[in-house]
């Protein structure tokens, strides 16, 4: 997954809202006025930050341990930054936004 193939992909969801609270080069996807995904678009490979379920997030960290790790720069027990280069399937990286998204969205 490439960083077009994310943008478009997050975009796809309903009510998701991007912004460039922190600069130019973190692009911010927003649900209901919240953060959920950050997206590095000065790294290579891409690399994204994803709100994430603490068991869940530990859970990931330990599967793959050189592409999910604890939130650069985010509260750790909430956040994974995951590292795409390929080892990780799309699927999942899918599977990574469609949760991080659902929690978001969820809250009241």
């Amino acid at each position: 997954m490439n960083v077009e193939q994310l943008y478009e992909y997050v975009n796809s969801k309903e009510g998701v809202e991007e912004c460039f609270p922190f600069g130019e080069e973190t692009l911010v996807f927003k649900v209901k006025g919240k953060m959920f995904l950050l997206v590095a678009l000065d790294e290579s490979p891409l690399r994204f930050n994803a709100k994430c379920n603490p068991e869940l997030a530990l859970e990931l960290r330990e599967q793959f341990p050189q592409n999910v790790l604890p939130g650069y720069h985010m509260n750790k027990k909430h956040w994974n930054t995951i590292i795409v280069d390929g080892i990780i399937p799309n699927n999942q990286i899918k599977e990574f936004i469609n949760h991080s998204y659902n929690l978001v969205s969820s809250k009241k």
